[in-house]
């Protein structure tokens, strides 16, 4: 049935025959896009029209006006009506009111949304003066039925009071948008973003409509409409997919989304939603800048005029060869050939961040069209100009994001077309992984007084995750990558080595930080060996925290900081020449000391919670990290004291993490060490050396690291209570667990990928280390400590990392005489814990 069809159809059979064709037609199996929204548009226009008319006797200077998203034939399957009755006052209210009620009437009995209002045209104009957002929606008035003229005086007048009132209004908008945009997020990195009010979105387009309306500026056409196309069509196909007026476009509706527009899957989707919004969003940069300039120039212009004759200077500073600031910009010389200057774009742009100014439009766009590509290796000046454009730090975000727009980053960096716009699907991350490269620069930028060579560290942290354009691991793909940038920036061999070894091993130092035991001098050898020299340890040691600082605030904590700061330490007296020594027995601090000989005496837990505050940074500066928590420290007896029942060596683990789970308390470290209590002279408990953990003349300690979920933290009393009936088997904890999840409806959301655990070669001479990596939930930890408890293994140590909503942790292991396992053990030991993650 095609769209005339349709309109017959509803014209012939009145509102029910409206119901039926809209029905058809929104079941037709045709890819959204203009003709189909101008097909539906068409469709509501003429049955409205037949509303209108069908009205007995409507008075004269009246018109049925449709606005905003309506007026522009912007309808998708399930958008509201925007409508305004619109009356030049000379027909009695009640006509008037009776006709409204004929017309809105049959539209709420079909269901649809409606936003109607009924005005005479000095109500609607007082009514946009009132309200900007009603001014908006004004400016898109469409005329559908009765007095055409009515209409066009409307249009005619709301057009002119828009453009005389711009210079007061405009800045209004822009607040509005700023507001918006600081509660929605940026479109072009959100997860599940909202197509309409996040940045970058379709409330954006419209108001870079309002700004061109205005003729006080105009935003950069190239590519514009295409990009709200693009999001007009994602935004129809996901109101035929989920049936409902939304505009947020969930994780579990993207498949079927990405489905109903004919591409491969969610990860496409995103992209093309990324793409648009990014256009959109340097649109609004650029365009806003103008209105800023443009009205700064009004309000300049007056006194100069008055101060001297004909017309006023342009004030022009050099920045750099052939590069100059103008009114707040940074723009080409008159002189600038960049067809004869190849390394022009970069000095502009290095100019550009150091100055902490915007690249002007205008000159990129000189720039893309006419600069000849740079030849292969580059010279030595264009590497030292991305170089210091990368060292600008903060300030070369915008200026990256403008060469951009542009494709000239594509130009210089063929790799970099494979990470534009590809999206993250992991909580942790915040940004795309494009321009998480460029904020791990940016961050890398404030390190550079920390390394002897910033130049490496700049262009590794630009590129420490170039592979994962790249099936496969991706840090083995960027080392290859990285090999092949680096020679065609101009690095000599040395450098280039250096470059893919950071690259190969970005991740190496916060991994094994927090997820394998400092303690053990295999540990310390395996990355002493991978780094290879302590120029390339200190590098990787910037790039480390520079990467977890740009990856979002879950990655990166004093503690995980403090750890890695650790490991250096000990990796760096290695590659000074010493040995890694096998690790003294610790020595219990005074509270763990008063802990154990409680529990001794006592023969049952000691529980003891201490807030720990954060810690200072190198430089003192407050970097928004997460504190360090609260710690929460457990004594048990492993041999009971005369009078128990039983001894508390089996099942610690499991338990202990039961009833935190139970509490609603995020467990981010883990430790178990034992300590031997022999009697004195005076017959009182002394701590002696720390001995192995399932040691049964002593006392167990448990040192952990926890937070609540929401709301404060438990009594320490409770804790204990809960503990000893756990261990005493008087409560189930795992019948708890399932019967609190199960008062809690689960939400539909991202299906998680299944659990892996396995053992990690040659991790350490000690012990067996069970690396588990699964979705966080609560009792995660409880449900190991059953796993590898029913593996008839003993647990020495285990390091827990929870990044976003995937934990990865590491268990230390032994069998029952203190040794590491054989290698079909430990395969057994692992495929039994991942067996029981699955099920």
């Amino acid at each position: 049935m095609t769209s005339t069809d349709v309109s017959t159809a509803a014209e012939d059979s009145g509102p029910v025959g409206y119901a039926a064709a809209r029905l058809s037609f929104l079941q037709q199996e045709t890819r959204p896009g203009p003709p189909r929204r101008k097909a539906l548009s068409d469709l509501t226009d003429d049955w409205l029209n037949g509303l209108f008319t069908a009205a007995a006797g409507p008075p004269r200077g009246v018109a049925l006006v449709a606005v905003g998203g309506y007026g522009r034939g912007e309808l998708s399957p399930r958008s509201d009506l925007d409508l305004l009755l619109l009356h030049d006052g000379s027909a009695p209210a009640a006509d008037i009111a009776r006709l409204a009620d004929r017309v809105w009437y049959p539209v709420w009995d079909l269901g649809l949304d409606l936003d109607h209002s009924v005005r005479t045209l000095t109500e609607a104009r007082r009514a946009a003066a009132d309200d900007l957002k009603v001014q908006l929606g004004l400016l898109d008035a469409r005329h559908l039925a009765g007095d055409l003229g009515t209409t066009a005086a409307l249009r005619t007048t709301v057009l002119a009071d828009w453009r005389n009132q711009a210079p007061e209004r405009l800045p209004h908008l822009r607040e509005l948008c700023e507001e918006r945009a600081e509660r929605a997020g940026e479109l072009q990195y959100l997860l599940e973003p909202d197509l309409k009010e996040a940045r970058g979105g379709l409330r954006d387009a419209t108001a870079l409509r309002a700004v061109a309306a205005s003729w006080l500026a105009d935003a950069p056409r190239k590519g514009l409409d295409d990009a709200r196309r693009r999001l007009l069509d994602v935004r129809d196909a996901l109101h035929l997919t989920t049936g409902r007026s939304t505009d947020r476009l969930a994780l579990q509706e993207q498949d079927q989304v990405a489905a109903a527009l004919g591409l491969l899957d969610a990860d496409t989707l995103l992209r093309q939603v990324y793409e648009a919004a990014r256009t959109l969003s340097y649109a609004a940069d650029v365009t806003w800048r103008e209105v800023a300039r443009v009205l700064r120039s009004r309000a300049v212009r007056p006194r100069l005029r008055a101060m001297l004759p004909g017309r006023p200077p342009v004030d022009r500073s050099p920045l750099a060869e052939g590069v100059v600031e103008q009114d707040g910009e940074v723009g080409l010389a008159r002189a600038a050939r960049p067809e004869r200057d190849p390394v022009l774009p970069l000095r502009a742009a290095a100019a550009a961040a150091q100055a902490g100014l915007p690249l002007s439009l205008h000159a990129v766009r000189r720039l893309a069209a006419t600069t000849r590509p740079l030849a292969t290796p580059w010279p030595a000046e264009a590497r030292d100009q991305f170089v210091t454009l990368l060292g600008a730090g903060r300030s070369a975000v915008p200026v990256w994001e403008a060469l951009e727009a542009e494709g000239l980053i594509s130009r210089l960096l063929p790799d970099w077309e494979r990470v534009r716009c590809r999206p993250q699907r992991n909580a942790v991350h915040t940004w795309t992984v494009d321009r998480h490269l460029v904020e791990t620069a940016a961050r890398a930028a404030s390190l550079t007084r920390r390394v002897s060579r910033p130049d490496l560290l700049l262009v590794a942290a630009l590129l420490h995750d170039i592979g994962k354009g790249w099936p496969g691991d991706h840090s083995v793909a960027g080392e290859t990558i990285t090999r092949d940038v680096a020679g065609r920036l101009g690095f000599d061999r040395h450098d280039t080595a250096t470059l893919a070894t950071l690259v190969r091993h970005h991740l190496l130092l916060v991994e094994t930080a927090t997820r394998r035991d400092l303690d053990d001098p295999a540990t310390v050898r395996s990355v002493a060996d991978a780094v290879g020299s302590q120029a390339t340890l200190e590098l990787l040691h910037a790039l480390t925290e520079a990467d977890a600082l740009a990856t979002g605030p879950a990655a990166w904590s004093a503690w995980r900081d403090s750890l890695v700061t650790d490991l250096v330490g000990r990796v760096g007296a290695v590659l000074a020449g010493e040995e890694p020594t096998e690790p003294a027995a610790p020595v219990p601090t005074a509270e763990q000391e008063r802990l154990a000989v409680e529990a001794y005496r006592t023969g049952g837990p000691v529980l003891a919670l201490r807030a720990r505050a954060e810690a200072p940074t190198r430089d003192g500066a407050d970097t928004g990290q997460e504190p360090l928590g609260v710690e929460l420290g457990i004594a048990l007896p492993v041999r009971p004291a005369q009078g128990a029942r039983e001894s508390y060596a089996v099942g610690v683990l499991p338990a202990v993490a039961g009833v935190l789970a139970l509490h609603r308390l995020t467990v981010r470290t883990a430790e178990l060490s034992g300590v031997r209590l022999p009697c004195g002279l005076d017959g009182e408990p002394r701590p002696a050396p720390a001995v192995a953990a399932d040691d049964r003349a002593g006392v167990l300690l448990l040192n952990w690291r926890v937070a609540a979920e929401y709301g404060s933290l438990p009594q320490p009393a409770r804790l204990r209570a809960d503990l000893v009936r756990i261990l005493d088997g008087s409560l189930d904890i795992r019948a708890r667990l399932a019967e609190r999840d199960a008062a809690y409806p689960r939400r539909r959301g991202i299906t998680a990928p299944p659990p892996r655990v396995r053992v990690a070669p040659a991790a350490s001479r000690h012990a067996t280390v069970i690396e588990v990596r699964a979705q966080d939930a609560p009792g995660l930890l409880h449900r190991i400590g059953q796993a590898l408890e029913g593996g008839t293994v003993h647990v020495r140590s285990a390091h827990v990392s929870t990044l976003g909503a995937n934990a990865v942790d590491a268990f230390y292991v032994t069998d029952a005489a203190g040794r590491p396992l054989g290698e079909a053990e430990g395969a057994r030991v692992a495929k039994e814990v991942e067996e029981a993650l699955r099920g």
